[in-house]
């Protein structure tokens, strides 16, 4: 309660006390006229009652008919006041609480591991995951991430990948992101494995250009992945496709960014129907450069007008449609953040306008950690460190897991980092992690 409503109560209560007051004193002189009346009324009687020689002391009998009047003032009761009603609680207040709640009992150790999405190898040491069994039990308990990402490699049928994703959800200490990159075209994880029904590839639906066919492609990745338990697809791409020579290709809904952020917005909505997040990607977008990050460095000499007007356009149309997740990419884009180095390391790109600008409050979560782009220039640890320092709440698939956590964990204990940073990446992930819990 700020200190305005805290007046207002205060005022509030004044007037009543002094309306209760001025009742009673209303009834005390009603009852005063009443009781002198009374009294003159008795004192004539008894005077009559003397001059005829009968009855008893007149004085003693009017002090017992005043005590009686008096008598009926004093058993009127103040009235109870009425209790202040207590505003209820918005669902979003509600999620707050129950955020706040689970951060505050949680070591620092395990707010770390919670901002990591790493496949299941890298906490396991196996060098193919085909089932959680013990060894994931031991990982999760060593490791709580927040999340896991499975690949082609992890799927051998419908029944056994549904039956590991079941068995390491009844593991984790923590809700768990499970994810896939489930694009649609030649990028689809699990349609490429044989399960579930495919969607057309982005480039297909943004030529027909109807967004409820998008939705309704949404729909189908979404039905298809909450069915074997997968709850995040890291799709789709809201890229402009503005260079024939793009890596992107039919990864792209096209070359139009009005058109490419609806699309995408659409193919979103649709996978959260479905109680799957979607994972908008690749901001500031992609769509200029022939350089796979996967494959090593990637550069686009966009300049910031240019992105403004369209790459821009894209996403803030997937933000007002309600993005719950960014990944931001690992290319380099020097007229957004001043030099070569990636998108993710960069404090003006990531906050200054991906939260602050464009009015982005989900979770932002770098593209791939090990991707060449990154690793062959940086760290485990020190890309971990900086791309938390840039703003991002998650980082995704560091090249060595542990090395990029031990890291982080030891940057927040020296101060390099605020645990509260760490807080606030949390509240925005167990935001999405503990909506349904509010539904």
């Amino acid at each position: 309660m700020d200190d305005r409503q805290q007046i207002q109560q205060e005022k509030r209560e004044t007037r009543r006390r002094r309306r209760i007051r001025n009742q009673i004193m209303s009834y005390m002189a009603v009852f005063l006229v009443v009781a002198v009346a009374a009294v003159g009324i008795l004192l004539g009687a008894r005077q009559l009652t003397a001059d005829r020689g009968e009855g008893d002391d007149p004085q003693q009998s009017n002090q017992d008919a005043l005590n009686d009047l008096l008598g009926e003032e004093e058993s009127l009761q103040t009235p109870e006041p009425t209790p202040e009603p207590v505003p209820e609680l918005t669902p979003e207040q509600k999620l707050d609480d129950i955020v706040n709640a689970g951060i505050e009992v949680m070591p620092l150790e395990d707010k770390v591991a919670g901002l990591f999405i790493v496949t299941p190898e890298a906490i396991t040491g196996v060098s193919k995951a085909i089932k959680a069994g013990e060894g994931t039990q031991k990982a999760l308990d060593q490791y709580p991430v927040g999340g896991l990402i499975y690949s082609g490699k992890n799927i051998q049928s419908g029944e056994q990948f549904q039956e590991m994703l079941d068995n390491t959800g009844l593991y984790a200490k923590y809700p768990l992101f499970l994810a896939v990159k489930e694009e649609g075209g030649s990028v689809s994880v699990v349609a490429e494995s044989g399960i579930g029904t495919g969607v057309d590839a982005p480039e297909k639906l943004g030529q027909a250009g109807d967004t409820d066919a998008a939705y309704q492609a949404g729909v189908t990745l979404g039905q298809t992945l909450s069915g074997l338990g997968i709850n995040l697809n890291l799709a789709p791409s809201a890229d402009v496709l503005t260079s024939d020579s793009s890596f992107l290709k039919e990864r792209s809904f096209g070359s139009d960014a009005q058109l490419a952020g609806s699309m995408a917005a659409a193919v979103m909505n649709g996978m959260n129907s479905q109680k799957v997040t979607a994972c908008v990607k690749h901001f500031p977008g992609m769509g200029s450069t022939s350089q796979d990050p996967e494959k090593g460095l990637s550069s686009t000499d966009r300049t910031e007008e240019q992105f403004r007007a369209q790459e821009f356009v894209a996403f803030q149309t997937a933000i007002d449609s309600g993005a719950k997740m960014i990944m931001v990419s690992n290319m380099a884009a020097p007229a957004l953040t001043g030099d070569e180095s990636p998108c993710v390391f960069s404090g003006r790109l990531v906050t200054d306008i991906l939260r602050v600008e464009l009015g982005f409050d989900g979770v932002i979560i770098t593209d791939a950690l090990d991707m060449k782009a990154i690793s062959e220039y940086y760290g485990s640890e020190q890309a971990a460190v900086q791309a938390l320092k840039a703003g991002c709440d998650m980082i995704l698939m560091p090249e060595n897991f542990e090395e990029a956590y031990n890291g982080v964990l030891q940057a927040v204990r020296d101060g390099v980092i605020s645990e509260e940073r760490i807080d606030d990446a949390l509240r925005r992930i167990y935001r999405i992690k503990y909506a349904d819990r509010i539904e």
